[in-house]
């Protein structure tokens, strides 16, 4: 947990440095503002719905931040009537640090509320039971910032939640998103 906390703390640090060293205006400039998100969907063995919208804003050249709400929707079919259910809903802050113009470094603590019914991992095993919880998770990676157009851009990143709780819809996974953001 204290390697977290310091990654957490040096993370902020580096995007409060890189605010600070663009001085370029003051005030807010709606031009800076942009929204964005991803969205997922599968269907077959596994049902599987997420919505993400974002909505952020550009400090300098070299930070933005934002928030974000998601949705996420898991429906697993185990057979022997032993189906897999579960919901997340829950928001999240996000920072981006470009160190070069179109490459950029994020971190995304997030907080998401869980229900649902199936296996979930115990210490040694998998267990039945219903969840009804809140469950932290913090996003730490990187990623690319295509431009597409004028105000647009494809956003692809890889991202690794270093929390690890058992409960979070990226446990022991890596986290691959593809969205498309848009300024004013």
């Amino acid at each position: 947990m204290k390697k977290i906390f310091g990654l957490l703390i040096t993370a902020i640090c580096l995007m409060q440095y890189a605010q600070a060293q663009d001085s370029e205006s003051t005030g807010f400039d709606k031009s800076k503002l942009f929204i964005g998100g991803n969205l997922g969907l599968a269907f077959g063995y596994a049902t599987i719905i997420n919505v993400a919208p974002q909505v952020g804003y550009h400090f300098s050249d070299m930070f933005a931040a934002g928030v974000g709400l998601n949705y996420s929707y898991y429906n697993y079919d185990q057979g022997y009537n032993q189906d897999f259910k579960e919901t997340y809903l829950g928001m999240s802050l996000f920072g981006r640090l470009y160190p070069v113009r179109q490459f950029f470094i994020q971190v995304q603590p997030e907080l998401n509320y869980v229900w649902g019914s199936g296996y979930f991992p115990t210490d040694n095993y998998y267990e039945y039971k219903k969840v009804n919880q809140l469950v932290p998770s913090l996003l730490l990676g990187g990623g690319a910032a295509i431009p597409t157009g004028s105000n647009g851009a494809l956003t692809i990143s890889i991202m690794y939640d270093v929390i690890q709780n058992p409960l979070s819809p990226y446990w022991h996974q890596a986290v691959y998103t593809f969205g498309y953001s848009m300024g004013f």
